[in-house]
């Protein structure tokens, strides 16, 4: 007799197609959808041309324009009229700007129970809610996913996570994520999938756990999965999908890698504070911190109760003279939503600027903060110099704790506000049926082939990558510490955003917020050694899936990075653009690196067939030190090509 399963090897084993399900193994499973957004579509799409592609082969491709709304000069709407053309002639579904972010109306409009999904967007995992495996990939993962090509990734160990009670007036689903990364912090779920179950999963609706399964990125998991219940039969029901709904359960007697567990009714409200999304503490202990802004809205707290409750405690009052009050709406639908209610109308009497919908200051693109001022928002992330102000002191909460700051001009416990304004916490009751709107979707034409591609002046093919050399002589360009997201490697903000398409032009930012004279060293190194390496501690890249975080240092010359450890989807990136991810055997090595030092790499090649260590000299210190890696016999065959795009290329030459 089989096993009793969990939901996450039930998703797994019905895809699997390359592996086996051992931890740490590599696996490669089919994909049935994917999920592209502007800030980095725009290369997939470049890269399905380069890899010679006419139609994808999912079952569902999507095309989202969520991030580089503003439209300052021609760039942006330059990549809007190139992503509409792009994937009609690729044969994707295109949403247009100001339909919504991606995350969320995917889940409303796509997202299938028991489906596959990979998207070149970190917070991609958000699909978990629906009870689908949801991953977020670099980019050129997601262009062969979308060639038919297998998704590859190591095994996860599987973290369950039971859930037990309810949660408590003026705690939200925000808090249950925030009380993971308190006990877990940013590294702490890395080479896991965290599934929640339990009793405690009755009092969680569909768009909560699109809260928790978003964030859960932050923990360095590979993704969130929860259970296909009848809560994502009701919710799918509210939009005019129920036929979509499957049932999907852990068998009973199912069994987890690692255990933990979350007593609802114990929470309280949590606030992460600067500049990591695991510097979480109870809001009381940060209690009475003047507040200059508050951003309601993003991929993380999308669903429509999340502006219906700030709504009700901010109704007949007016948000404190010191803050900027700004709500980014999810979607088209969720403003016809909240026009169909009072909470537009209580909103915008309560002082709230109206932004378009779209991911706006959560990806800095608008909406900075003011110098040393603290802004409050319900966004999944606060990256130091990611809101687009450098010195930025960025907290992220609950939109109860957004909502208490906003009326009192201070971080305030939001179940103080009992108190101070005899308010009860609103209750909530969603409507048995949302206004649905599919009107800025468009469907993907049969013959989208004879579609040519419009391209602007600043969209650039993609550069050639040069092979892996035998040997090296190379300065160490810098020495970077723990958690270097790749918010710091590749700034986000609207100076640098519109150059997502114009390799040459972003890379000119690369590192630009640890050092910003990184980009000319690097062009000086490029021209007398040949290029450079870069040296970082534990969890190196985390964060976003750009994989402008690896595609801009590669073509300033960048020829490995040496770290302690590295973040998945950051680790994937280098290995797909001929960047070797090198580790310290030794970890105290790490320490006798000095920026500024020439190192040499000999003998690579045949260390990679051989799968032996690779043996670094440091010639400004006369030392030699050991290095490994973790990939496998595939990656080692694309890391000898130069990265996955020679490899595909050769590959199917071969096959021909």
């Amino acid at each position: 007799m089989a096993s009793p399963l969990n939901v996450t090897q039930k998703l797994i084993q019905s895809h699997l197609v390359d592996g086996d399900m051992t931890p740490d193994k590599e696996i490669g499973i089919k994909i049935d959808q994917t999920l592209t957004q502007d800030a980095t579509g725009t290369l997939v799409m470049l890269e399905l041309e380069a890899m010679g592609i006419d139609r994808v082969k999912t079952d569902i491709s999507v095309q989202y324009v969520d991030h580089n709304l503003l439209q300052t000069d021609f760039k942006n709407a330059d990549d809007h009229i190139f992503l509409k053309s792009a994937a009609a002639h690729f044969g994707v579904w295109f949403s247009r700007p100001g339909n919504g972010v991606s995350h969320p109306v995917h889940m409303e409009r796509f997202g299938v129970p028991g489906k596959t999904m990979v998207g070149s967007d970190s917070h991609t995992p958000a699909g978990g809610a629906l009870g689908m495996l949801a991953l977020g990939a670099g980019g050129l993962d997601v262009a062969f996913a979308m060639a038919g090509e297998p998704l590859y990734f190591k095994m996860p160990k599987v973290l369950g996570v039971k859930l037990t009670g309810k949660l408590p007036d003026w705690v939200s689903a925000k808090d249950v994520v925030l009380e993971m990364l308190r006990r877990y912090d940013v590294k702490g779920c890395r080479g896991m999938i965290v599934e929640y179950y339990g009793p405690g999963l009755d009092a969680l609706r569909a768009m909560d756990r699109h809260v928790i399964a978003n964030m859960g990125t932050e923990l360095g998991a590979t993704t969130t999965v929860f259970p296909s219940d009848k809560e994502v039969k009701s919710f799918l029901k509210s939009q005019e999908r129920e036929d979509a709904w499957t049932e999907l359960l852990p068998d009973e007697g199912a069994t987890y890698d690692e255990h933990d567990e979350i007593i609802l009714d114990d929470l309280v409200p949590l606030i992460a504070c600067p500049s990591s999304p695991g510097n979480v503490v109870e809001v009381r202990e940060v209690a009475g911190k003047p507040v200059h802004q508050v951003v309601l809205g993003s991929s993380a707290n999308p669903g429509f109760r999340d502006f219906w409750v700030v709504s009700e405690i901010v109704k007949g009052k007016t948000a404190n003279a010191d803050v900027s009050f700004d709500v980014n709406p999810t979607s088209r639908q969720m403003i016809e939503n909240l026009t169909d209610t009072d909470a537009l109308k209580n909103l915008i009497h309560a002082g709230a600027r109206f932004h378009q919908s779209g991911c706006m200051g959560c990806i800095g693109m608008g909406q900075a903060p003011a110098t040393g001022k603290i802004s409050l928002r319900t966004m999944p992330r606060n990256f130091p110099g990611r809101s687009g102000t450098l010195d930025d002191q960025v907290y992220l909460c609950s939109p109860e704790t957004a909502a208490a700051a906003a009326l009192t001009g201070k971080i305030t416990d939001p179940r103080d506000l009992e108190d101070v304004y005899q308010m009860k916490y609103p209750t909530y009751a969603p409507a048995e049926k949302d206004i649905i709107n599919t009107d800025l979707l468009i469907a993907p034409p049969e013959n989208g082939h004879v579609i040519d591609i419009e391209k602007g002046p600043n969209i650039k093919a993609m550069p050639d990558a040069d092979v892996l050399q035998d040997g090296y002589e190379l300065p160490v360009l810098l020495k970077m510490g723990d958690n270097i997201s790749t918010d710091e490697i590749l700034k986000a903000g609207a100076d640098v955003l519109p150059f997502r398409s114009n390799i040459p032009a972003i890379s000119e930012w690369a590192f630009y917020v640890v050092d910003q004279s990184f980009s000319d060293r690097a062009k000086e190194a490029k021209e007398e050694y040949g290029g450079h390496v870069v040296v970082a501690g534990e969890n190196y890249a985390q964060g976003s899936s750009r994989e402008h975080a690896a595609i801009a240092p590669k073509y300033l010359g960048q020829v490995a990075v040496i770290a302690k450890s590295y973040a998945r989807i950051g680790w994937q990136n280098l290995v797909n653009f001929g960047v070797l991810p090198l580790e310290f055997v030794n970890a105290e090595d790490y320490d006798k690196i000095t920026q500024g030092d020439i190192i040499q790499l000999e003998g690579l090649k045949q260390s990679l067939k051989d799968r032996e260590n690779v043996q670094l000299t440091n010639q400004t210190k006369n030392e030699t030190y050991e290095l490994t890696y973790t990939l496998s016999d595939r990656q080692v065959h694309i890391m000898l090509e130069g990265g996955v795009i020679n490899y595909f290329k050769k590959k199917n030459v071969g096959e021909e």
